[in-house]
């Protein structure tokens, strides 16, 4: 019966994409609308389909995994180092600022203070996939409004680990500030030997594969490199969407970069895809009836502020008006990383179950208002 289940799912998640998709880009809207249409159909609140839905985003977070690392193997480390201004300069300052400012919204909306400097920071972060995607779509990546928010998205992902450490300590427990010092000292170190090791060790290891001129083979090693990396970054407490962005970088002057990224575009493709649906199943569609207005306002507020925001920090950094509006309505949504953090959180105590719900409901309406604006 389990995999009669899991068949049936399977089955409605592809003919809901091969119908929904080129419809939405007939009508040209773009496949991520239709991937989030299909998705807000088959969940809880559409038919009911499929119920499962954190199940279903936890296995399809490998797309934005692979996501990255295309986004990886396509850009040089010298062209990341040109980028280091914009990454700690304007990316910290867009974190910084922006998570402030929602904090200090939430507290005078009547959140308690450690509830609201979590809100705040949660919803401060952009989405990586959203973001990247509809930028690949406009054939926009490279441009100064591409490069500009791949810089603010990377520090985002660099975030991870202070955050997760900052609901720990907020949760109560002095040890816990040691452990949280212990916990950036090992990404460091993680990430030092992932450098190390991808510098002279792994195109050693590609040519004993590629001697054995089995294309499958190839294939699973190009796979277990990207989740292999991937992994070990999320064993140091990061994000496994950056191990992945690692994992690329180290192969982008590899002579082995084409090969592998032709045999991973077709995972991310379709595991990208799930998640934007497993996104519009996170709708909880009787939460937004119960309260329109509000809900509809607090999502409408949270956009206008982060767009603004962004905005303006893009003048100050000397960027046109033109790229600093593109960049601000890119990224106005809040993240997936939301999801975890605020699910953490929960957990942990610091943010009551009602509110984590209402969270999870903006950050996708969020998502989904992105590809229109």
């Amino acid at each position: 019966m389990t995999e009669t289940h899991y068949l049936t799912d399977i089955l409605a998640l592809l003919a809901a994409a091969v119908v929904a998709v080129p419809l939405a880009q007939r009508l040209g809207l773009g496949s991520v609308i239709g991937y989030l249409v299909a998705g807000t159909v088959l969940g809880p609140s559409g038919l009911g389909v499929i119920e499962q839905v954190s199940e279903i985003r936890q296995f399809a977070e490998f797309g934005v995994v692979f996501l990255l690392f295309v986004i990886g193997i396509e850009m040089k480390p010298a062209r990341l180092w040109v980028m280091r201004r914009w990454v700690f300069g304007l990316g910290l300052s867009q974190l910084l600022i922006t998570g402030a400012a929602l904090a200090g919204i939430a507290v005078t909306l009547g959140l308690a203070l450690k509830t609201a400097i979590i809100v705040g920071f949660g919803l401060a972060l952009s989405s990586t996939a959203f973001g990247l995607q509809l930028l690949i779509e406009k054939r926009e990546l490279t441009s100064l409004t591409g490069r500009t928010s791949f810089a603010i998205l990377l520090l985002q992902d660099l975030a991870v680990v202070p955050l997760l450490a900052l609901v720990s300590l907020l949760s109560g427990g002095g040890a816990l500030i040691a452990s949280a010092g212990t916990a950036v000292l090992e990404a460091v170190l993680v990430i030092g030997t992932v450098v190390f090791a991808g510098r002279y060790l792994l195109n050693p290891l590609l040519d004993r594969v590629a001697a054995s001129q089995n294309a499958e083979i190839f294939t699973a090693a190009a796979v277990l490199l990207v989740l292999g990396v991937a992994w070990l970054m999320e064993l140091a407490g990061l994000s496994m969407a950056l191990g992945a962005f690692l994992a690329g970088l180290m192969l982008a002057e590899s002579h082995y970069r084409h090969q592998i990224e032709a045999d991973i575009q077709p995972f991310r493709g379709i595991l990208l895809g799930l998640f934007f649906m497993s996104v519009g199943m996170s709708i909880d569609l009787g939460l937004l009836v119960d309260r329109p207005g509000l809900i509809l306002a607090l999502v409408a507020a949270l956009m206008g502020i982060k767009a603004l925001l962004a905005w303006g920090l893009c003048r100050l950094s000397g960027i046109d008006s033109g790229n600093a509006t593109r960049v601000g309505l890119l990224l106005s949504q809040s993240g997936e990383f939301g999801f975890v953090l605020f699910s953490f959180a929960t957990v942990s105590g610091v943010m009551p179950a009602p509110l984590f719900q209402t969270l999870l409901l903006i950050i996708a309406l969020s998502m989904v208002t992105t590809p229109f604006i």
